[in-house]
Formats: structure tokens, C-alpha cells, sequence
């Protein structure tokens, strides 16, 4: 049977034709720049598939950077967040300490005598019958603390000490209704006695008569009758003054000065002729009380 068509060249003939091309058109495009133009239309042919074949290697990629830069973040906004919460802490911590190192500056400078002996103490716990104002220091005898001591913060007199442990002490504060303390009025040393009420902000004074010179606003401070209390301490400051002439005296009511219900840390007063502490006794105590404020 004949065949429809006749057969092509040998594959030999077929591989020398093509060799033979290639080397025609390699030497017409570098010695004559003839497919340049072509060249530019293959190129725009071929790009979109390129990008097409580049494509899940750049999916890939930025899934990667994406899932990277995600857990960095989240890495970042985890140690952020301890660290703010680091640092807002300590700013409590440091204004805690800075509250408390102008409370023991405030008490170190209140209107001492520069001859009199006084130490510094903290408040251990407050009495929790609401009946009794007492309270008990971190100051007892092995620090020379004695019963009837006088106490004051740094506006004014507490109270004074009503019994001593050996490391400890309890005071007895001016708003008790059991405590009275000798006063006199600064503006014309009036003398009296001012006894507690049960209220921290107020006490009262007895037996006043009506015809007394005692007006709303007075400086009542410490007459120093009776040794107990030294002579010019803050004690009160007169809030109202009631004159009922069907009543045998005045009704008068004084708030005290110190704050009796927010004290922290207190000074503890020697008589004038008790042995003078060591300048450097008191700056040890204070250290010993920073110190403590630290964890």
C-alpha cells in the first residue's frame, strides 16, 4: 500500500538542520541585533507566566514574614505589658516610700527643743474597741520608754504612754474619754483642762466659766503643769464655744491638732534633765525605719 504523504528527512538530516539554524540565527542576533525587537514581545509574552510561577514562592514568603512579625508582636506586647506593670509597681512602691520619707522629715523637724531627748517610733496596731483610743508602739523599755511619757507626731501632742513591755509600749491618746491634759490659750495663757470625748476630732474643756476670755479659732498648747507633758506643744484648736447661762460653765470644744486617727510614726519625748540621746542614736533609728519601708 502506498502511503498518503512521503516520509521526512532522516532524524540524522533533522538534528544537522536544526544545529545549522541555531547557529545562523545566534550569529544574526549578536552580530546584528535582528531579534531585539522580537525579543521585547517574548519577553511581554512570558512575564505574566513568570509572575504566575513566582507566585506561591511570594504567598509562601509573606506568609512566613506574616506569622514572624505576628508572634514578634506578640512577643513585644508581652514583655510591654510585664514591663509596665514592673514599672507600675515600683512608681507605687517609690511614691509609698516618698510619702513616708516627708512624713519622718516633717516629724524629725517639728518644734522640738534642741536639748530635749526624743526618739522616733512606729504605730504596731490601733486598739479595736472603739470605745478605748490607745495605741501600741515598737518602742519598750530596753529603749528607756516609761510610763507617762509624753508622744506627739509632727503637728502636735498624741497622748501619752500608759504602759511599757519590754520591745513594746501602749499610749493613750488625747481624744480618750479617760485622758485630760493641761492647756493654756496661746493668745492669752488662759489655763484649763482638756478632756477627751470618744471622738477623734474633738475634745472638750472643763470648767471654764463663761466670763472666760476663749474665743473659736484659740491655740490651745500645753500648759506643762503637772510634769507630764512638756511646756508650748500644739494640743487643740478651739472649734466651738457655747455660753448658756442656765448651765454652771461654758461648753467648749476643741479638735486636736495631730491627726489621732492616720499617726504612723511618732516621737517619743524625755524630760529636759533625762539623759541626752545621741545625735547619732536618732539618725540610727531613723535609718533602721527606711530601711524598713524596703522590701
Amino acid at each position: 500500500m502506498t502511503p498518503l504523504f512521503a516520509n521526512g528527512p532522516e532524524p540524522q538530516t533533522r538534528i544537522i538542520i536544526a544545529i545549522l539554524l541555531s547557529f545562523v540565527l545566534m550569529f544574526v542576533d549578536h552580530r546584528m541585533q535582528g531579534f531585539d525587537s522580537i525579543r521585547v514581545y517574548l519577553n511581554s509574552m512570558v512575564s505574566p507566566i513568570m509572575y504566575a510561577a513566582n507566585l506561591p514562592q511570594r504567598l509562601l514568603d509573606w506568609s512566613a514574614e506574616s506569622l514572624s512579625s505576628r508572634s514578634d508582636l506578640l512577643d513585644e506586647n508581652a514583655r510591654l505589658r510585664e514591663s509596665h506593670l514592673l514599672l507600675s509597681e515600683r512608681l507605687q512602691r517609690m511614691r509609698f516610700l516618698e510619702r513616708e520619707n516627708d512624713r519622718l522629715r516633717a516629724l524629725l523637724g517639728s518644734p522640738l527643743r534642741q536639748d530635749i531627748r526624743k526618739m522616733v517610733t512606729e504605730v504596731m496596731s490601733v486598739e479595736s474597741n472603739p470605745n478605748s483610743h490607745q495605741l501600741v508602739l515598737n518602742r519598750g523599755s530596753l529603749n528607756g520608754v516609761y510610763e507617762g511619757q509624753a508622744v506627739l507626731d509632727e503637728n502636735g501632742i498624741v497622748g501619752q504612754v500608759v504602759s511599757v513591755g519590754t520591745t513594746t509600749s501602749r499610749v493613750l491618746l488625747i481624744s480618750d474619754h479617760t485622758h485630760a491634759i493641761p492647756v493654756r490659750v496661746e493668745r492669752n495663757a488662759v489655763r484649763s483642762i482638756a478632756i477627751g470625748t470618744g471622738s477623734w476630732s474633738r475634745i472638750e474643756l472643763s470648767f471654764v466659766p463663761h466670763s472666760t476670755d476663749i474665743k473659736v479659732g484659740d491655740r490651745l498648747i500645753s500648759s506643762g503643769l503637772g510634769q507630764r507633758f512638756p511646756e508650748g506643744y500644739p494640743v487643740a484648736e478651739v472649734s466651738s464655744v457655747v455660753s448658756n447661762e442656765s448651765l454652771p460653765f461654758a461648753q467648749i470644744q476643741a479638735r486636736p491638732i495631730a491627726a489621732l486617727d492616720r499617726v504612723r510614726y511618732l516621737l517619743l519625748l524625755w524630760p529636759p534633765d533625762a539623759e541626752k540621746q545621741p545625735q547619732k542614736g536618732a539618725l540610727k533609728n531613723l535609718a533602721e525605719e527606711a530601711e524598713a519601708l524596703i522590701p
